[in-house]
């Protein structure tokens, strides 16, 4: 299976940035999108952002629109997601996602299960 390694994380004040990337440790894929989600304690996890390669499409969380910008190159199967003006109710493990191109089923990029490969996640922790 294609593994993805997300990395950028870290602890920030609030209204400061950060950059998360993600990219696969071994062999690419032809992927059809990636994402981002994100998931903390007690929490189910919540869609975040996502990028469709094909015509550059992308999503938005309205509780991120304007302040996170989602990136990348789908060759390299490599996504980023710049956050700006980050509040502590961003704060969560941030997982990186990707859809296979050969997937039959209906792309949704709000729905986890829309997506064939995950990261570990990448803790972003926002002070007030």
């Amino acid at each position: 299976q294609v593994q993805l390694v997300e990395s950028g994380g870290g602890l920030v004040q609030a209204g400061g940035s950060l950059r998360l990337s993600c990219a696969p440790s071994g062999r690419t894929f032809s992927n059809y999108a990636m994402g981002w989600f994100r998931q903390a304690p007690g929490k189910e996890r919540e869609f975040v952002s996502a990028i469709r390669w094909r015509g550059d499409y992308t999503y938005y969380a309205d509780s991120v629109r304007g302040r996170f910008t989602i990136s990348g190159d789908g060759a390299k199967n490599t996504v980023y997601l710049q956050m700006n003006s980050l509040k502590p109710e961003d704060t969560a493990v941030y997982y990186c996602a990707a859809r296979a191109s050969w997937t039959s089923r209906n792309f949704a990029a709000t729905d986890p299960d829309s997506f064939d490969y995950w990261g570990q996640g990448t803790q972003v922790t926002v002070s007030s």
